[in-house]
């Protein structure tokens, strides 16, 4: 180490750099401690840990996964409130994670990444942040998909002179009362949003774009004898974990195979809005025309029952414009407002961050996607070496937990980091271009007859393109095979060079 503090006087280096603070962060910084790394640091351009979990906490936000399957395997939380757990306690969790694991050290909070740039002469990224300058030989970037909120171009939305913000970005300080609302979007901030400010609004519009498909949500309070049972016999956590696990399991091939099997569930789904919608003029508004999967299943009890008060009014249309205080949507529909909620999701298909890595060749990772995401087994893009991506192109899930898919995507850079200390000295890994093509190949063949590209939708799940670089069209289970192990043949490994500036540090 000694080597290592002489090599870089007045300059910080450490060997594995994680930016962000979320799940995939904090599972990164605890696997790099069970892995022996201590030489490491998390970037987090906030004040505390937490990602979407931190940034999120508007009126009824939750989590559409069961508490014990959101959540680590290696973190089993025996005291989860809920079978579907609230912000609070999802974010109490991770501070939690912090706290059990001792990552308080690494954290370096307010310190948004504003570039990361390879120095192929030595072989490391050099990283720019809010804070300071810092280098490392690996970089894993945690930054999540739902990080950055997307507020549509609407016209004239500057002269709103009411108040506009995003769900992801809920400002407290707004007294919604007696207030005229817009909701936009329907996607699953809105389904929960939307009951819990229904009561207290004067008038509430629902801008809705395309209907989602919801289904009732199996909640309940977990009771003090099976919290007592899970703290006293942890076996009994993990079989109530492995229970919800296989479940999803077997629910995957209707999304990926079968497609045409999900008319069953539309029945179910269909049912459970007629239970709440009487007025068939707003039932037919509300019901899909698509296949049910093709976006993500919705999960509520108390959605329907909202839209159906007096004081909702649902508009079958995008917002088109603003003329003052006056919402005009795309089939001419007026409504006033003094507020406006957006639900429209997050930059998913165009990580922000992209654009401010830049790779070998000195083209940032947004210029080498601008024709769509890609990595190799999620985690590596070509000419970026030595740098992996946590919750990568086609990681995402439709029906399960994305904490299985991150502690897959755990698996494979220890792995990687492993192999670096096998070939010994100052090394990098660098995806194969043809490898990158081949694994994505065959991603986007079987993606074909998935329900997600057949079912008749456009979703945040695809891109500009219309590809879908956001869902793994298959189990948990085969993602956690094929990420098990990093295959040297698919990298090309580069050395530092002979060049003066590389002997120092080789």
């Amino acid at each position: 180490m000694a080597e290592r503090e002489h090599e870089h006087v007045g300059h910080e280096h450490v060997r594995v750099a994680v930016v962000g603070s979320g799940f995939g962060g904090l599972g990164a910084a605890v696997r790099l401690r069970r892995e022996g790394i201590t030489d490491f640091v998390v970037l987090e351009r906030a004040g505390s840990v937490g990602g979407t979990w931190r940034d999120n906490s508007y009126p009824g936000c939750a989590c559409d996964v069961p508490s014990h399957l959101y959540s680590f395997s290696f973190a089993p939380n025996p005291e989860w409130p809920r079978t579907f757990s609230g912000q609070r306690h999802i974010h109490a969790y991770l501070e939690h994670v912090a706290d059990v694991f001792r990552l308080r050290p690494h954290l370096r909070f307010d310190s948004e990444v504003t570039r990361m740039t390879w120095n192929g002469e030595l072989l490391r990224w050099d990283i720019e942040t809010t804070s300071g300058n810092l280098s490392a030989d690996v970089v894993v970037s945690a930054t999540g998909p739902l990080s950055d909120p997307k507020i549509p171009d609407i016209p004239g939305l500057d002269s709103f002179p009411g108040k506009v913000f995003h769900s992801a970005r809920w400002d407290h300080g707004y007294d919604l009362r007696g207030k005229r609302v817009a909701m936009v979007g329907t996607g699953a901030s809105a389904i929960q949003i939307v009951p819990n400010i229904q009561p207290r609004v004067g008038r509430l519009t629902l801008f809705q774009r395309t209907p989602p498909w919801v289904m009732p949500r199996v909640d309940r309070a977990i009771s003090g004898a099976e919290r007592a049972l899970h703290r006293a016999l942890p076996f009994t956590t993990r079989l109530r974990r492995g229970v919800l696990w296989g479940i999803r399991e077997l629910q995957v091939q209707a999304f990926t195979k079968h497609p045409h099997e999900l008319g069953f569930v539309e029945q179910l789904a269909k049912r459970n809005m007629a239970r709440a919608i009487k007025d068939p003029a707003l039932r037919a508004k509300l019901t899909p025309d698509y296949r049910i999967g093709c976006k993500r299943i919705l999960l509520s009890n108390d959605y329907y029952p909202a839209l159906a008060r007096p004081n909702v009014d649902v508009v079958a249309a995008g917002l088109a414009e603003v003329r003052g205080s006056t919402l005009v949507a795309a089939d001419g529909t007026e409504a006033e407002a003094d507020a406006i909620v957006f639900g429209t999701g997050f930059h998913v298909t165009d990580m922000p961050i992209a654009e401010r890595v830049v790779g070998a060749d000195g083209r940032t990772l947004a210029e080498t996607w601008k024709d769509g995401m890609e990595a190799l087994r999620g985690s590596a893009a070509a000419g970026f070496p030595n740098f992996m991506t946590v919750i990568g192109p086609n990681t995402g899930l439709g029906n399960s937990s994305m904490i299985l898919m991150i502690e897959s995507q755990l698996n494979y850079m220890a792995d990687y980091l492993r192999q670096l200390d096998v070939l010994g000295g100052r090394a990098a890994l660098d995806a194969r271009p043809a490898a990158v093509r081949a694994w994505n190949h065959r991603v986007q063949q079987r993606m074909r007859r998935t329900v997600w590209n057949t079912g008749g939708c456009t979703s945040w799940y695809l891109d500009a393109h219309g590809r879908n670089t956001t869902v793994w069209p298959g189990t948990t289970s085969e993602f956690r095979r094929a990420t098990r192990h990093v295959d040297l043949g698919e990298y090309d490994v580069l050395r530092a060079s002979d060049r003066k500036g590389a002997e120092a540090v080789a």
